[in-house]
């Protein structure tokens, strides 16, 4: 059993975003050479996360990132000093991990199924943290 840690670096482009990393994290695995195991991600922000969803068609994202901002509008009566409250009520939503099998050699994601940093008070180069744990 092997088990392999790095981070990874992932500029989001604006304030709030869905950044496709599943070529990344593919690439990562590869890279590794494990062909039976896990793939652990984490982020270490508290106003961004990590999730998996559609990938095949780019209005999936959109429409999430609207209901998400129209459920959890910047409202005045938030007291955080930084002003950025709905960031971090939608990071918390979404999750700072995951956890996805390697078989083969690869992600075993489904189909439709991508890896997403998800942004909620960029644009930032923020860190997401890997572990590999596999053979």
């Amino acid at each position: 059993m092997r088990i392999h840690q790095d981070t990874i670096t992932v500029s989001t482009p604006e304030r709030e975003s869905f950044v496709d990393i599943t070529g990344k994290i593919t690439r990562y695995v590869k890279e590794q050479g494990v062909q039976k195991g896990m793939i652990h991600l984490f982020v270490p922000h508290t106003t961004a996360g990590v999730t998996i969803n559609e990938n095949a068609d780019p209005d999936v994202c959109r429409d999430l990132l609207f209901e998400l901002k129209k459920s959890f509008p910047d409202r005045k009566e938030f007291r955080h000093a930084e002003g950025n409250s709905d960031a971090h009520i939608k990071s918390s939503l979404i999750g700072p991990n995951l956890t996805v099998p390697i078989q083969g050699g690869k992600l075993r994601l489904g189909t439709w199924q991508g890896i997403y940093f998800t942004e909620f008070d960029g644009p930032r180069d923020r860190k997401l943290h890997v572990q590999i744990i596999g053979e």
